[in-house]
């Protein structure tokens, strides 16, 4: 288990600072609003990380801010093979409003994978509807356990101890050869927690 800790983490585009939330020392994290594009490089970096194929492991708590728009949905989740420059990664997230939302195309779209910076939300959900967002149970202001299983070009998202994944990606944009770091990820709106980071370079 990696203690989640400030003097480990880099803020890329983001704000962070230690909390503790029910007992849980954890980190906050949240998005500089000076960022308006969404998919973006906004996250916190765990410091000389390098991860290629393996497991990462971290529990999350995700809540809206005062301020955050209606299209807000806490977006929250581990972003991996980082280039060195911030400038190419890739990313599983979660929205966690939608996860019992009573609108079905919202549910679909639980969970959800973009490559940085040529494969956003958008563009994915445009050219391959539905391949690669799915639903998931999930609310705000709970314990979410997340595990990313990365193997070459694939990659699955389980949560909460699932025995199988929520969602799977067969073709990681960047391919099977790049390794980078490790970033907790949020995007607009959300006020993003972290604890009990575990990674397992394969």
């Amino acid at each position: 288990m990696i203690s989640v800790e400030i003097a480990k983490l880099r803020p890329i585009n983001t704000f962070v600072t230690a909390d503790k939330i029910e007992g849980k020392e954890t980190v906050r994290v949240t998005k500089d609003p000076k960022v308006k594009a969404f998919d973006e490089a906004t996250f916190a970096k765990l410091v000389e990380s390098d991860f290629r194929n393996g497991i990462i492991e971290v529990t999350v708590l995700s809540r809206l801010l005062e301020d955050a728009p209606d299209f807000a949905r806490g977006f929250i989740g581990v972003a991996f093979r980082i280039d060195e420059s911030n400038a190419k990664f890739e990313c599983l997230y979660i929205r966690p409003t939608n996860g019992r939302a009573e609108d079905q195309l919202r549910r679909n779209a639980s969970t959800q994978y973009f490559s940085y910076p040529d494969f956003k939300f958008d563009r994915l959900r445009k050219e391959s509807p539905g391949k690669y967002e799915s639903y998931a149970d999930m609310g705000l202001n709970e314990w979410i356990q997340l595990k990313i299983e990365v193997k070459d070009e694939k990659a699955k998202l389980y949560l909460n101890g699932s025995e199988h994944p929520v969602l799977i990606v067969n073709d990681l944009k960047h391919g099977a050869d790049p390794s980078g770091g490790i970033g907790l990820w949020v995007d607009v709106g959300t006020e993003g927690y972290f604890t009990d980071l575990r990674i397992e370079i394969d």
